[in-house]
């Protein structure tokens, strides 16, 4: 439970493994995911490394799982997953996976080639069909054109000229089969070629063929050309073989054409068998491989992860024995023991492994052991920045601050109930959910925040029962305490009402939240809910900002920092308290000793104004002469406290910004003149013996510059002074957020579906459903969705800046286990991409 606030221990280990046995002994640290190894041959190149070939075995067999699934993908065979994860084989086994990918891909290689030679030929001969029914028709008209004078208007002037005459021309041709969009830049080609001297025909093939090479619809035409001469023949071939038209033999004589169609049928028929068997073949190969192809890839991805790990090991002298260095959890070391005795058993080796902590001033990684419902919120944590080892972890107290800062934002009953809802559903059915694995980036924030969503959602339904909005109306549960003290048809027709708290309110007020009868009160409504949320804000800014600065007394103790304890985090609280703290006090003070009476002088026209008040404080101003038989000050001695108050925290300024960097160069002087192991003092405790096996912030002060630690200091102190102001200004965004979701709840309601709502008869039934479907839609994508996404920013914001400045630094790395489950999720996802 300790690790939730402040990260694990970790500890440094040296690993000894014996040869035979290092396979197995990572493979069980690989399943346990405890271990995060060092690289102890960072100067050692990646292809001279002992592993390197069974490193590159492996990337091949993944190439050819890729391969696999790419052809199962392209004919939409399911994968089985069942979603178990299967040891990793042992190394006897490669050899074995090795051959039966082998197998596969050549037999699936040949399987297509096989199918692409035979899905070619039956291209040829279905365009040779095409052509041969087609050319039919061509032939049957030049049978009908034998004339001379028809030759003439069909080969030109010259091609009559070198005729005898009295004598049938002989008019050679060619058949082929070409492109539909080629088609007209080829008869313009062969016209300008061949100057007009010959006669094309061509015809559309109505049925699109399919293209043997990838597998694409091709559109084609048949085409037939007339020519006289060898000259012109030639001519026409290259054109042809220009335009990548296929030409094909076609008999002169409409019998050869007959007994070559009937041929060109049989053999389309027998090579529609053989296809069918072929893809029949190449589905059972593939069905076969889908069954499998999951746990492959894992088995494959486990082999290479630990060849990859290996490879980070160092040989000792003897060559028998493999040394590591690792991060260790100190609390897991005893399982990460059983762990290593368990790879040593399966490997069969007779020397057990050793694992010796090693000491070191090196700053260990961080490690925030989590669960499914702690994980996001440590994910915004880290988003900011990795915690320094042992530094407070702001994630369990964000757990409840994030979405209640977000609720006071998001207020509503009705919205907050649909972001429940949703994060509800998605809890309930994660399991199923997480089985997906879907790349869709938007839904995968959504599911791996479910937790934050729901909760975001719990608490704006409470925030909105206190603000009494639903939907921008309100619920009357106890009945209204407001009674009237006006002709009730006054009231009820006035649409500028203006509601009087003097008096008009039977008993006690509302028992919980606001009193409905606000919701119609259209003068006062956004003045009096102004003034209540915008002091909340501050209230509630004001408590989370000191929250931090406490936050920050348990690293300075945890790390024995003493200076900084004494002279940072003291005079900083002072600071925060006198002035800020002492201005949410005074709310409460007005809010208890003024009431909305005439009952002088604790009426409320004799109540003093917050920020006026404040701002005379910080000046030193006399405040105005109130109206008669109103008090000057709320309290006893409140101008004498304050002027006090404001002194001190003044005061506390130079204390911050010098007291620190002083102590650390007179213990430096004392380091200079006694040896450091005499220091005692509380000024080299926390200047010197700060980073120890900690690694605490302060450590790093040793070895600075004292001009450094100065500018550093004096950056520090200015950020803080000023960063009180300007931070306690920052947290009005829950009041301004809050007043905006407000606004636009009621512009909908008021423009969108209270126009439904008048409307009577049947037609008003149909015009209701259409006006309600429009504001649902415009409800839940901007009220909560880009309503909803902005209070997120701004309630993540206020974490960051705001509060965890105050005591986080956020300078660590994070700790990176050998994890199985992290390697085979991620080589997932990079597969997907």
């Amino acid at each position: 439970m300790g690790s939730l606030f402040r990260s694990e221990e970790m500890a440094l280990c040296q690993l000894f493994l014996q040869s035979e046995a290092a396979y197995a002994c990572v493979s069980e640290l690989g399943e346990l995911g405890l271990v995060q190894f060092r690289d102890l041959n960072p100067d050692v190149n990646a292809f001279q490394r002992k592993f390197v070939n069974e490193v590159r075995r492996c990337d091949e067999m993944e190439r050819k799982l890729r391969y696999l699934e790419k052809e199962i993908k392209k004919d939409g065979i399911p994968m089985l997953d069942t979603g178990d994860s299967p040891e990793a084989p042992q190394p006897r086994e490669m050899i074995d996976l090795e051959a039966t990918f082998e197998k596969l891909e050549n037999e699936l290689r040949e399987v297509n080639q096989n199918a692409e030679a035979l899905k070619r030929n039956f291209l040829e001969l279905t365009e040779l069909k095409h052509i041969l029914r087609k050319t039919q028709v061509f032939f049957d008209e030049m049978a009908d054109n034998q004339n001379e004078d028809e030759q003439a208007q069909l080969l030109g002037e010259e091609g009559v000229r070198a005729s005898q005459p009295g004598q049938n021309l002989k008019l050679g041709f060619v058949a082929g089969v070409i492109l539909r969009e080629r088609l007209p830049a080829f008869e313009r080609m062969l016209w300008r070629a061949c100057r007009g001297n010959v006669f094309l025909r061509q015809a559309m093939i109505e049925t699109p063929l399919e293209d043997p090479t990838n597998g694409d619809q091709v559109h084609k035409s048949v085409f037939i050309i007339f020519f006289q001469g060898d000259q012109l023949k030639t001519r026409v071939k290259k054109i042809c073989e220009g335009f990548r038209a296929t030409l094909y033999p076609c008999p002169e004589a409409p019998a050869d054409r007959r007994e070559m169609a009937m041929g060109v049928m049989t053999r389309i028929e027998d090579l529609n068998t053989v296809l069918g068997q072929t893809q029949d073949h190449r589905h059972r190969v593939l069905v076969a491989a889908a069954k499998n192809l999951k746990n492959w890839f894992v088995k494959v991805r486990k082999i290479k992860a630990i060849y990859h790990t290996l490879n980070l090991f160092n040989l000792d002298v003897t060559q028998k024995c493999l040394i590591a260095e690792c991060w260790v959890p100190l609390l897991d070391i005893e399982t990460i023991q059983l762990a290593l005795r368990r790879g040593t058993e399966r490997s069969g080796s007779s020397v057990p492994p050793i694992l010796n902590r090693m000491q070191t001033f090196e700053n260990p990684p961080t490690y925030n052991r989590t669960n499914k419902f702690t994980k996001a919120f440590q994910a915004l944590i880290d988003a900011y920045g990795v915690a320094s080892y042992r530094e407070m972890n702001p994630a369990p107290y964000t757990i409840i601050t994030f979405p209640f800062l977000f609720a006071v934002m998001f207020g509503d009953l009705g919205h907050g109930a649909i972001m429940a809802l949703f994060g509800l559903w998605m809890i309930r059915k994660e399991k199923g959910l997480a089985a997906q694995k879907t790349d869709n980036e938007i839904w995968n924030i959504f599911f791996g925040g479910r937790y934050i969503i729901f909760l975001m959602g719990v608490f704006s339904m409470y925030t909105g029962l206190i603000y009494n909005d639903i939907f921008s109306k309100s619920l009357n549960i106890f009945g209204s305490h407001w009674h009237l003290s006006y002709n009730k048809s006054t009231v009820m027709e006035n649409k500028f009402l203006q509601l009087s708290p003097k008096g008009d309110y039977e008993g006690a007020p509302y028992p919980f939240g606001m009193d409905p009868i606000w919701q119609v009160a259209g003068a006062n409504k956004i003045i009096f809910h102004n003034a209540y949320k915008m002091k909340i804000s501050i209230i509630f800014g004001v408590i989370h900002m000191i929250f931090g600065v406490v936050m920050s007394w348990h690293n300075h103790t945890y790390f024995r920092n003493r200076i900084s304890l004494l002279y940072e985090f003291i005079p900083q609280l002072i600071f925060l308290l006198l002035l800020f703290f002492y201005m949410v006090l005074l709310m409460f003070i007005k809010w208890i000793k003024f009431a909305a009476t005439n009952d002088k002088p604790y009426s409320e026209a004799c109540a003093p104004s917050i920020l006026i008040t404040f701002i005379d404080m910080v000046l030193f101003n006399t405040p105005k002469p109130p109206p008669e038989r109103c008090e000057t000050y709320m309290f006893f001695g409140q101008h004498y406290i304050q002027v006090l108050f404001v002194l001190v925290a003044v005061g506390c300024i130079p204390v911050m910004l010098l007291a620190k960097p002083l102590l650390i160069m007179q213990a430096r002087k004392q380091a200079n003149v006694q040896p450091i192991a005499g220091a005692t003092s509380d000024a080299e405790a926390g200047g010197m013996s700060n980073g120890g096996s900690h690694g605490g912030a302060g450590g790093h002060e040793e070895e600075e510059e004292l001009s450094e630690i100065f500018i550093h200091q004096s950056i520090h102190t200015i950020e803080y002074v000023l960063g009180s102001v300007s931070h306690t200004a920052s947290y009005l965004r829950l009041w301004a957020l809050s007043l905006a979701h407000a606004q636009l709840a009621e512009v909908l309601w008021t423009m969108v579906l209270s126009i439904g709502l008048k409307q009577e008869g049947p037609v008003g039934g149909i015009v209701l459903t259409c006006v309600f479907a429009f504001w649902a839609i415009l409800t839940v994508g901007i009220l909560v969705l880009m309503e909803g996404l902005s209070a997120f920013l701004h309630t993540l914001r206020l974490h960051w800046v705001e509060f965890q400045s105050k005591f986080y630094k956020g300078q660590g790395y994070a700790f990176q286990p050998f994890s199985f489950d992290a390697i085979i999720e991620n080589g997932a996802a990079a597969a997907e991409e």
